[in-house]
C-alpha cells in the first residue's frame, strides 16, 4: 500500500470516529433533557395539590367561626305577677265556659258535659223504656240539659266573685305547673260548695222553666204506679246543680288547658308574661 492510500485510509477512520462520538454525545443530551423534564413534570404534579390542600383547610377553619348573639335576659317571674296570671286565666276560663254552657245545646249536644239521666233513678227510665215509653224519657232529658244551660247563663257573677275571693298560695308553682288544669282545680276545691248553694235555686227555677221539673214528677209517678216496685223519691235539684256545677268546671278546665298550651289563647299582655315562659 503506498503512503498516500495509508494516509487516506486513517484520515477517514478519524472521521468516523469523531462522528460516532458526536452522535452518541447528542443522544445522551437528549435522553438526560427528557428525564429532566419528567421530573419537573411530576415534581410540579406533586407540589399543586399540596397548595389546594391548604386552601381547603384553611376555608374550613374559617367556617367554623360563628358569631356571638346576644341572649335577652328575662326577668324573673313574681309571686305578685303569678297571682295575677293566674286570676287573669280563671277569669278567661270562666267567661269562657259561660259562653258555650249557657248557649243553646251547650249542655245537650257536648258529649263531655251532658247531664245523663239521674243514676238513683236508672231504673225508671229502664223500666219506661221498656213500657214504650222511651219519648218521655228523652223529652225529659233534653230538657234536663236545657235547664243547666238555662242556670249557666245566670252563673257567670257568682264564678268570678269566686276567682277574686280565691286565696292562691303558692302561686309560682302554680303558675308553672305541667297540670293543664291546675288552676281550675284549686277553684273547686276552694269554692265548689259556696258555688253549689248559691247556684241552687237558679238551678230550681230553670227546672221548672224548661219543664223539666213537670216531666221527672211524671216518670217517677208512673213506675210507682207499677205494681211490685220498690217507690223511688230521689229529688231532682241537687243532682241538676251537682252536674251543672261539673259541666262548668268542665269547660274552665278545658280553657285554661288552652291558654298554658297554646301561645294564641293568651290575649291578654299578663297571660303571654306569666304563661308565655
Amino acid at each position: 500500500m503506498t503512503p498516500f492510500r495509508t494516509f487516506a485510509l486513517g484520515l477517514g477512520l478519524a472521521l468516523a470516529t469523531t462522528q460516532l462520538s458526536q452522535a452518541q454525545t447528542k443522544t445522551t443530551a437528549k435522553k438526560t433533557a427528557t428525564t429532566t423534564k419528567k421530573t419537573t413534570t411530576s415534581a410540579a404534579k406533586k407540589t399543586t395539590p399540596a397548595k389546594k390542600t391548604t386552601t381547603a383547610k384553611t376555608t374550613a377553619k374559617a367556617k367554623v367561626v360563628a358569631p356571638v348573639v346576644a341572649v335577652p335576659v328575662v326577668a324573673p317571674l313574681t309571686a305578685d305577677e303569678a297571682t295575677t296570671g293566674l286570676r287573669a286565666a280563671l277569669t278567661q276560663g270562666v267567661t269562657r265556659a259561660i259562653e258555650l254552657g249557657g248557649s243553646p245545646e251547650g249542655f245537650n249536644s257536648d258529649a263531655d258535659i251532658r247531664i245523663p239521666f239521674p243514676p238513683e233513678a236508672q231504673l225508671v227510665a229502664t223500666t219506661l223504656r221498656g213500657l214504650r215509653l222511651g219519648a218521655l224519657v228523652d223529652n225529659f232529658e233534653i230538657a234536663l240539659n236545657h235547664s243547666a244551660e238555662t242556670a249557666s247563663a245566670q252563673a257567670k257573677p257568682i264564678f268570678l266573685g269566686a276567682v277574686q275571693n280565691l286565696n292562691i298560695q303558692d302561686a309560682l308553682t302554680l303558675a308553672a305547673s305541667r297540670q293543664p288544669d291546675a288552676a281550675t282545680q284549686l277553684l273547686r276545691s276552694g269554692t265548689e260548695e259556696q258555688l253549689r248553694a248559691t247556684l241552687q235555686p237558679i238551678v230550681k227555677q230553670a227546672l221548672d222553666q224548661t219543664g223539666a221539673t213537670r216531666l221527672y214528677a211524671e216518670m217517677v209517678n208512673r213506675y210507682n204506679k207499677i205494681p211490685l216496685m220498690t217507690p223511688i223519691n230521689a229529688e231532682l235539684t241537687p243532682y241538676a246543680t251537682q252536674q251543672t256545677v261539673n259541666g262548668l268546671f268542665t269547660l274552665v278546665a278545658e280553657e285554661e288547658g288552652r291558654i298554658r298550651l297554646r301561645p294564641a289563647a293568651r290575649g291578654t299582655e299578663i297571660l303571654k308574661n306569666v304563661f308565655g315562659r
